[in-house]
């Protein structure tokens, strides 16, 4: 089937000579062959006749990476509760799981309060999944909390909450929370072998990830396990006055560490926004 041209000079326009289309780029130089160590002459060259304390500095492109990486890796994310992140060696470690077990009315959920409105006012993004559906997002606005940063889940079911975090840690958030709740949890008990798959996540995407139970879950998969042991109120007031609650004090300690001595202590006070602000 043809279709023939309106004017004879258009029929005949594809034989004449095309001019040469301008080549945007150059062609690539050739690709040195690398030595077996992976370093190329010119930069081993370089580095001998530097001086040995200049010598050590000097790295190629791929060593920079690797060393960022190596960093970004061993960096910790900071609670900005100041003894509980000398209690962690620094803050939450990144690439690593801790879980935090507690009792009802231990403070666990102001703690994690406390971690998700640090990573968010840092620019971080997060994620809670908030099985026990404890969040208020006003109150966490008030105390800190970016929700513009904050991705938050709401699963029926503890499989549901881990599979949630199994797949929201793989997309790169460099928080990532879950909240089971108080007992009785809604769910069955999840295999030790998903706590492994999501500790394994975490060091894949180098997130810190931080797990609120009621009571241990986590089994060997968490690097650190934390205990909330005892919770008191501070109370504002005297004689006649009224007393108003004007904090809460936490006692936290280390259960598990797998680099550091296990059961040491930290003591963090929680001031409500009233007396904060008074």
């Amino acid at each position: 089937m043809a279709a023939p041209a309106q004017r004879l000079d258009t029929q005949f326009a594809f034989l004449l000579p095309q001019p040469e289309r301008p080549v945007l780029l150059p062609d690539l130089p050739p690709v040195e062959p690398l030595a077996p160590d992976g370093i190329r002459d010119d930069v081993r060259r370089l580095r001998e006749s530097l001086e040995v304390a200049v010598r050590s500095k000097v790295m190629s492109a791929k060593e920079l990476l690797r060393a960022l990486d190596r960093r970004r890796r061993d960096d910790f994310l900071s609670t900005t509760l100041e003894p509980l992140d000398a209690l962690l060696g620094g803050g939450l470690p990144r690439g690593r799981m801790v879980e935090l077990a507690g009792r009802r009315s231990a403070g666990r959920f102001s703690i994690v309060m406390a971690t998700l409105a640090a990573a968010t006012s840092a620019g971080e993004a997060a994620v809670l999944v908030d099985l026990g559906d404890n969040l208020d997002p006003q109150i966490a606005a008030a105390n800190g909390v970016d929700l513009r940063r904050l991705l938050w889940i709401r699963p029926k079911t503890l499989k549901d909450a881990v599979h949630a975090v199994e797949m929201i840690a793989a997309t790169g958030f460099q928080l990532v929370v879950l909240d089971t709740g108080l007992p009785p949890i809604r769910g069955k008990r999840v295999p030790e072998a998903a706590w492994v798959r999501l500790g394994r996540t975490a060091e894949a995407q180098s997130s810190a990830m931080l797990i609120s139970t009621p009571y241990p879950m986590t089994g060997t998969a968490s690097e650190i396990v934390l205990n909330a042991q005892r919770l008191r109120a501070k109370w504002s007031g005297r004689g006649k006055s009224p007393r108003v609650l004007a904090g809460l004090t936490i006692d936290v300690a280390v259960t598990k560490h797998r680099h550091q001595k296990e059961g040491c202590s930290a003591r963090l006070e929680f001031l409500t926004l009233e007396y904060s602000n008074s």
